[in-house]
């Protein structure tokens, strides 16, 4: 069984309770672990998989109990760095209609200090590139820049997850773009949203959004549709896999629920990179996925919900 490195963000959710959707109004918070290439790799480990996580969290209360969460759920840890600077903080509030608001305390997070001793143990193996705050600069940037370089020497199938978030490129959604462009380019899976999907390829037909991203360089597309299914796209085929009927209560993590579900399978292969010529098997793994994310938005939380292997095979 191959290994998937997840590299990016650790941080604390704290979720404003018993209000609408103004943070000035809340008074109350949860503290929730978060970040989405930490919610990929405890999918992948509690789905039986091995994930290690590469990311920095501060040398304070919330950093260690963000590590205690991964490593509960099984999660490598052993590359995890630990900083002066406080462990990144995310306040958010929802309405009942969805609408978020939303304040980004960044902190440790961008401190994640490049390891050329990493390298070798990407060697086929996979790297789960997750790029919410991993493109806002900072020590993450270049470390994760220079980690995808190493992927791409070592024989290393990468996945690519723009987690493109609106608060953090209010205005400035070109230069977004602009920065995902080389990881589509050359990454073997890309894994969009529907937004990000359009915003990226430019276009909003799906048919022609895949088209862009194959011309860019991507080999295997999924879109996420949420309850309509997953657009799953290769240069040969299009194809819509349906999910399972569920009655939502809590929607984070279930993309991070899907896209581990998705690689924890493809890990499990003797070769990773024989996905890229199957796609019949591509198709059945993708349903495997959507059952994952679909699981995981029957319960309060991302990594609390996130299925075990018994509850999706």
């Amino acid at each position: 069984m191959n290994t998937v490195y997840c590299i990016g963000e650790l941080l604390i959710d704290f979720v404003a309770e018993k209000q609408g959707s103004d943070l000035s109004k809340a008074l109350e918070f949860t503290k929730k672990a978060g970040g989405a290439p930490a919610n990929v790799a405890c999918a992948i480990a509690k789905l039986g998989g091995k994930s290690t996580f590469i990311g920095c969290v501060g040398n304070d209360p919330f950093g260690s109990f963000l590590l205690n969460v991964l490593k509960d759920n099984h999660v490598d840890i052993s590359l995890a760095q630990r900083s002066k600077i406080f462990t990144t903080l995310a306040f958010v509030s929802l309405a009942e209609d969805g609408e978020r608001d939303f304040v980004f305390s960044r902190g440790a997070d961008k401190k994640l200090k490049y390891d050329p001793a990493v390298k070798k143990n990407f060697k086929e193996n996979i790297l789960h590139l997750g790029a919410a705050t991993a493109l806002l600069g900072g020590g993450l940037e270049e470390a994760y820049g220079r980690y995808f370089f190493d992927a791409l020497t070592q024989n290393t199938f990468i996945s690519f997850d723009p987690n493109f978030r609106g608060d953090l490129w209010r205005d400035d959604e070109e230069t977004f773009i602009k920065k995902c462009m080389p990881f589509i380019e050359k990454s073997h899976l890309c894994k969009f949203s529907l937004e990000e999907a359009q915003l990226l390829s430019g276009k909003q037909d799906l048919n022609e959004a895949c088209n862009v991203l194959h011309e860019i360089g991507a080999q295997i597309i999924t879109i996420t549709l949420g309850s309509k299914g997953t657009l799953v796209s290769t240069t040969e085929k299009k194809r819509t896999i349906a999910s399972i009927p569920v009655n939502p209560i809590d929607t984070t993590g279930a993309g991070d629920a899907f896209i581990g579900c998705l690689l924890q399978q493809i890990a499990a292969l003797r070769h990773s990179h024989e996905i890229l010529t199957n796609t019949e098997l591509l198709l059945k793994m993708v349903g495997n996925a959507n059952k994952a994310g679909a699981i995981t938005t029957t319960g309060y939380g991302a990594i609390p919900s996130l299925p075990t292997r018994d509850m999706v095979y």
